[in-house]
């Protein structure tokens, strides 16, 4: 093995300290390939490189390694911290990853005298409570419901709130006290708002009873209705404790991992539990599980002679991957109840980063073992889901590679373009284009092209731009990579496609979203670039434009195919033709809204706060009134000087 590396990489190996730290492998083109922590780096590093590894994944690994970096550290716990982290940062080929998520949406008070409920994703705001993270927007938004329907609390907006002259329908239907109208005094809201606070952080017991002493403080008072309505409140509480069978004296904030692996994927499904309500489960599927499982197995001592393939399992491997990213992130609560049994080391790490006491359950009893049998239903269930939605993909990008007769030996990097054109009556026209690759679409490859000096309304000059736009640049890679290949390595098999180049890289399919007028505008750009005709294929309506009629026209002179409604190729076609219009459509609204209001919104301008832009709405109407007002009507409106008013103007003009 020590052949095929450098001496200065050999050397570096042997020059390693023998303390704890991580190490980073690189190949020739500076991609990261694995990322590793050692108590010992010198014994752990030293064994990639003198033992033989034959044909195995390590062994393949190891032969693109040209390059490495160490950081060593004081402890254990900082390496897998450490690790962990670079993980996330630099997406490793050969390690578990599990790939950033979006934001956990949390449950927000919002200060203000009257605070407000809602549903929030984002950074943090410390004048503001929050509450959770939640696994969905759906278990936030029930959560928020039920508050309403307990304690009452507004959800309006501030601007809304502070313009209304009359309760809303919320109040009518006694989810809300009416704060906006005086219907409650702040003293008795503020009560509300802490007898919710407290229900969210799980102190029922603490709520049923404050509330108690307040019912009878007012029935001594004889003031009967105001009993009457915390008597409701309590019998709200005590119907959602048995509904969704909260137990008092249990866990307040639990998370439970259960991991199932088959298939060469892996399932590790999150269940939450806050404040002894358990709201809902979350799953994860990690990448790369089978290539980080072998390099695992092929590590073969460890720094104390121990073989560690018989160590750890793989579901082992992956919850440990799942445990060190997710929570780098995320807070980890006080106790996670867990279907394997994770390393001691990782635990304190854990706690260590969070700065508090974080308990590992392993076989749970009671009703933590009911949430865990739970949390491990649903990882069976998703992980199957998965493996069987991936199946049917594969199907789908095989009958549209067949259907369409095109070369299916790598299905996996099968790669679809799709373009699409949107305007209003010419006004902001903007083309998508959307990429479909590895059997799903590629939303991080997606692009908009704002359309600019054509004719309003002129689709097919609008398409020609874009494709010169997206495929120019790469025609010319291309030729220049054809006129660089030695004259041996020219194809000389008579065929008039151009050479398959070896950096730049076509599409093996281009859709447009039209029939023969879009493919013939298709056809000439290519042309004009020198790209094979074959790769364009229009999506034209079917009689009645109905959906599942489409037929597909060719550019390069074939016959329109109908590929029949119920067909897997057809339905894979019109689910990239539906998201590259979709796409099209966003981009086109919120440009069509950006111009019509001078490329600005009221919120944007310095100087301007909820109150004066709810004046300034209620005065012209709306965003569109405020574009077309004078500098001099705008400081008409109260708080609007006369230099913030021409800002207005200037921002929206």
């Amino acid at each position: 093995m020590s052949d095929v590396h450098s001496e200065q990489l050999l050397s570096e190996v042997a020059a390693l300290p023998q303390l704890p730290g991580v190490y980073r492998y690189f190949d020739a083109a500076g991609a990261v390939l694995y990322v590793g922590k050692a108590r010992n780096l010198k014994k752990r590093v030293a064994n990639y490189f003198q033992k033989n590894h034959g044909g195995t994944r390590i062994g393949h690994m190891i032969s693109k390694i040209v390059r490495m970096e160490t950081t060593v550290v004081r402890s254990e716990a900082e390496a897998l911290l450490l690790e962990n982290n670079l993980i996330k940062t630099l997406k490793p080929r050969y390690n578990i990853l599990f790939r950033d998520d979006k934001s956990y949406p949390y449950l927000k008070i919002a200060s203000h005298q009257f605070p407000r409920l809602a549903y929030y994703r984002g950074a943090v705001d410390k004048k503001h409570r929050y509450f959770g993270p939640y696994p969905s927007a759906w278990a936030v938004k029930e959560s928020i419901q039920l508050l309403q329907k307990v304690f009452r609390l507004r959800t309006c907006e501030d601007t809304v709130y502070a313009n209304r002259t009359r309760p809303c329908l919320l109040y009518q239907i006694k989810r809300c006290s009416g704060p906006c109208v005086g219907h409650i005094g702040p003293e008795a809201y503020a009560q509300d708002v802490a007898s919710a606070e407290a229900f969210l952080m799980g102190d029922t017991q603490l709520v049923l009873s404050k509330l108690e002493q307040r019912m009878t403080a007012h029935a001594e008072k004889l003031e009967f209705e105001q009993a009457a309505d915390l008597r409701n409140q309590m019998s709200a509480i005590s119907r959602v404790l048995h509904q969704q069978s909260i137990e008092i004296a249990s866990d307040k904030d639990v998370d439970i991992l259960a991991v199932k692996v088959q298939g060469g994927k892996a399932c590790v499904n999150l269940a939450m539990v806050r404040g002894g309500r358990h709201l809902g489960d979350r799953p994860y599927f990690p990448v790369h599980v089978e290539d980080a499982a072998q390099i695992h197995h092929g590590e073969l001592d460890d720094e104390e002679g121990l073989p560690l393939a018989a160590a750890v399992s793989v579901e082992v491997q992956v919850l440990e991957a799942f445990i060190a990213q997710h929570y780098i992130d995320v807070p980890v609560p006080a106790t996670l109840v867990l279907s394997e049994q994770v390393s001691r080391e990782l635990i304190e790490a854990i706690s260590q980063q969070a700065g508090a006491r974080v308990t590992a359950v392993f076989q749970p009893r009671e009703q933590r073992r009911h949430w865990l049998e739970m949390a491990e239903t649903n990882a069976k269930l998703q992980l199957a889901r998965l493996l069987a939605e991936e199946g049917s993909q594969q199907a789908r990008t095989r009958a549209l590679a067949d259907a369409l007769e095109l070369a299916s030996d790598d299905l996996d990097n099968f790669r679809v373009e799709c373009f699409d054109i949107s305007h209003t009556a010419g006004e902001a026209t903007q083309a998508s284009c959307v990429v479909f690759e590895h059997h799903a679409m590629q939303n991080k490859e997606y692009r908009r092209y704002n359309i600019e000096g054509i004719t309003p309304g002129d689709d097919y000059a609008a398409m020609r731009q874009v494709l010169h736009r997206r495929y120019g640049k790469l025609a010319e890679a291309m030729a220049a990579e054809t006129d660089a290949l030695p004259p041996g390595d020219a194809e000389s098999d008579g065929s008039e496609a151009p050479p398959k180049p070896r950096t730049a890289r076509m599409p093996d399919l281009v859709l447009v979203d039209g029939g023969k007028g879009q493919v013939s505008m298709a056809r000439e750009v290519f042309g004009e670039l020198g790209l094979p005709l074959s790769l364009i294929v229009g999506v034209e309506k079917g009689e009645g434009r109905k959906v599942g009629l489409e037929e597909l026209v060719f550019a390069d002179g074939r016959e329109k195919v109908y590929l029949g409604k119920d067909s897997a190729a057809l339905m894979l076609v019109a689910q990239i033709r539906d998201e590259a219009h979709r796409f099209a459509i966003t981009g086109m609204r919120a440009k069509r809204a950006k111009v019509r209001v001078g490329g600005s919104q009221l919120e944007d301008i310095p100087g301007i706060g909820p109150k004066r832009r709810a004046r300034l709405l209620q005065r012209f109407g709306g965003i569109r009134g405020v574009a077309a007002a004078s500098v001099e009507d705008i400081a008409s409106v109260e708080g609007i000087a006369s230099d913030l008013a021409e800002e207005i103007y200037k921002a929206l003009h």
